[in-house]
C-alpha cells in the first residue's frame, strides 16, 4: 500500500484540496495546454489530452478555461510555453522521490526542486538513479463502499490487472493505455470512480515506522507538491496507518 496515496486521502478528508483549488486549476490547466501541444486539439484523436480534459473537468475545472488552455496548446491563442521534465531524488529515511514538472524555466525549477530536497536532508540524484524502481501504470480510484468481490470480477473484465485497498478507498490498476476503456468499463458496470490517472507506482516500499522521520517525510511531499511548476510527486514510502494518523496532525 502506498504511503503517498494514504496521505493524499487524509489531506483529501481534511479539505486541504478544497483550499489550494486555486493552484490545482492552476496545473491542470498548464497540463491541458502541454497535451493539446504535443498531440494536437482533438480529444477524440489525443489521449493524452482526453485523459486531462476528463480530469480538468472532474476537478470542476470551467469548460471555457479547458478550451482556452487547449487553443493556447494548438497556437490559437498566445500562450506561455511549457516543457515537460522530471527529476529524482531521495528524502529522509532513504525514500526515493520522482518529481514531474512542466516549467517556461527549467533552470528555476532545477534550482527549486534541489532546494526543497535539500532543506528536507535529501539529494537531487542522477536521471535513472531511482526511477527504475517505479513502473508507470494506470490507476483508477474508487468508493471503498462497494464491494470488492463485484467490484474485482468487474475490473478484471475491463482489464484491470489488480485491485487493491489503501483503507479508505479502492485502487484498481492497469496498463497505462488501457486506462480510459478500464475507467469506461468500471462505469458501465455501476463502478462510477472518484479519478482516473496515470501514475508512476513503485516496486516495493520502504517502511517509516519513526513519527519524527514521517513529520520529515510528509513535509517534503507537501512542500515539493506546493511548487507550481510541479504536477505530479511519487515516492516508495508506506508510514503505517496510527503513524501516518499522528504525523499528519
Amino acid at each position: 500500500m502506498s504511503g503517498h496515496s494514504k496521505w493524499a486521502t487524509i489531506k483529501h478528508k481534511k479539505g486541504a484540496q478544497d483550499k489550494a483549488r486555486g493552484k490545482l486549476f492552476a496545473k491542470l490547466i498548464r497540463q491541458v495546454e502541454v497535451a493539446a501541444r504535443e498531440g494536437g486539439g482533438d480529444i477524440n484523436s489525443n489521449s493524452a489530452l482526453r485523459t486531462m480534459f476528463t480530469k480538468a473537468r472532474e476537478s470542476s475545472v470551467p469548460l471555457d478555461t479547458i478550451e482556452r488552455a487547449i487553443k493556447r496548446g494548438t497556437g490559437e491563442l498566445e500562450g506561455v510555453r511549457y516543457e515537460a521534465i522530471s527529476y529524482e531524488g531521495y528524502g529522509p529515511g532513504g525514500i526515493a522521490v520522482i518529481v514531474e514538472c512542466l516549467t517556461d524555466n527549467r533552470n528555476r525549477t532545477g534550482a527549486d526542486v534541489r532546494s526543497i530536497l535539500s532543506k528536507s536532508g535529501g539529494s537531487m540524484a542522477e536521471p535513472g538513479a531511482v526511477s527504475w524502481q517505479f513502473e508507470r501504470k494506470g490507476v483508477v480510484s474508487l468508493d471503498r463502499s462497494f464491494d470488492e468481490d463485484s467490484l474485482t470480477l468487474a475490473a478484471l473484465e475491463a482489464g484491470a490487472e489488480d485491485v487493491q485497498d489503501l483503507g479508505d478507498l479502492w485502487q484498481v490498476v492497469c496498463a497505462p493505455g488501457d486506462l480510459a476503456a478500464l475507467k469506461a468499463g468500471l462505469e458501465e458496470a455501476g463502478f462510477p470512480s472518484s479519478s482516473a490517472e496515470p501514475v508512476m507506482l513503485a516496486g516495493s516500499n520502504i517502511e517509516i515506522n519513526d513519527e519524527t522521520e514521517a513529520r520529515k517525510v510528509l513535509k517534503l511531499i507537501d512542500s515539493l507538491e506546493d511548487n507550481d511548476d510541479v504536477q505530479n510527486v511519487y515516492s516508495n514510502f508506506d508510514i503505517p496507518d496510527s503513524i501516518l494518523e499522528a504525523a499528519s496532525l
